[in-house]
């Protein structure tokens, strides 16, 4: 599973070889053990979970705004014009670029290269470049050929601020450069790790990736006989190709062999779904003002999602069935995937 993503690596350190889901058994297993059988350890255990999960949820908070920090820092160097000739193009892709958001992509390039015992200036460069695919999509996907939107992180879209013609050369702007930022700045990481991140990079654009899943979208819109499998397709394609590409290129960029880079690809494979049905969610249960785009766009527009094929409550419980699917991949690495786990609960906890 997901091999392909791993594939040709040389020079990993070996790691816990168990499958995700032995180590998803062992886990609980292991959590089993622990005795319950009278009220008080009930009650000091459901404390001690209280005090964890409060603890847990503020070192995130604290580790996403420290590198949510150098993210936009390293995002704003990246676009800057040289030369009055192109102030335009570099205005309207810094325009996208830093309308703000949660930065949760290009963070988890950062965190996967930290599991693996690699440094954050190492990885830096591909977070960046999984930010520009990231707003790429955003603005092709606002344009009036696709989801016509013209909100976007409580902003006008691109194509408002600039017009279509300069919003569709910002987007192909900020995919070349995504390339080219990788190739040039990353430093430390050998020739053979750089290419592959390149490699991930460009697949996670093309047919099987943002391009090939865009397509499916657009044909299942209006048609109301998409089927869940054709909805996770699109959505695997889409949403969980950046998350993937992410933990993947992240990995290998900290020292991943092949085996650890398919693990924690299956792992962003699962979040990733889980990120489109909150998503899907959100949409049908908050505001514009609060979601800072649209809200209710796929509705108006007869959209396939998750809420419409399953309902609302089930969608929330498979988005929690896939969340512990994920976490059950990273039971191997113990401790050093706190930060992962901790970024897959957040990301169906959100609000926007």
């Amino acid at each position: 599973r997901c091999g392909k993503a791993g594939a040709g690596l040389a020079g990993g350190r070996g790691r816990g070889r168990a499958l995700c889901a032995r180590g998803g058994a062992a886990r609980m297993k292991a959590e089993g053990a622990v005795s319950t059988s009278s009220p008080a350890a009930v009650v000091v255990e459901s404390s001690g979970k209280a005090a964890a999960a409060m603890s847990g949820a503020t070192d995130l908070l604290r580790y996403l705004a420290e590198k949510k920090e150098l993210v936009e820092v390293a995002l704003e160097e990246s676009v800057r014009s040289n030369m009055k000739e192109t102030n335009k193009i570099c205005e309207s892709m810094a325009y996208s670029l830093m309308a703000g958001g949660k930065r949760v992509r290009p963070i988890l390039v950062l965190a996967a290269c930290e599991m693996f015992g690699g440094i954050e200036e190492r990885a830096m460069p591909t977070a960046v470049a999984v930010e520009m695919i990231h707003t790429m999509s955003l603005i092709h996907d606002d344009l009036p050929a696709m989801d016509n939107d013209d909100f976007r992180r409580g902003k006008p879209t691109n194509h408002v601020k600039f017009g279509e013609d300069i919003a569709i050369l910002a987007g192909d702007a900020l995919l070349a450069r995504s390339f080219e930022h990788v190739a040039k700045h990353t430093r430390g990481v050998s020739a053979e790790r750089v290419l592959k991140v390149i490699e991930l990079l460009g697949e996670s654009v093309g047919p099987e990736g943002l391009a090939g899943g865009q397509v499916m979208d657009l044909e299942c819109e209006g048609n109301p006989n998409v089927t869940l499998d054709q909805l996770s397709w699109i959505h695997k394609m889409k949403t969980a190709a950046l998350l993937r590409v992410a933990v993947a290129c992240g990995a290998i960029i900290g020292g991943a062999d092949e085996e650890d880079v398919a693990r924690v690809s299956e792992f962003a494979d699962k979040i990733g779904l889980a990120f489109q049905i909150a998503d899907d969610v959100l949409d049908v249960t908050q505001t514009t003002e609060q979601l800072g785009k649209t809200a209710g766009k796929d509705l108006e527009v007869n959209k396939a999602t998750y809420p419409r094929l399953m309902g609302l409550e089930k969608s929330r419980d498979e988005a929690q069935r896939l969340i512990d699917e994920a976490k059950a991949c990273l039971a191997p690495y113990g401790d050093r995937n706190a930060t992962l786990l901790s970024l897959a609960d957040f990301i169906i906890a959100r609000s926007n």
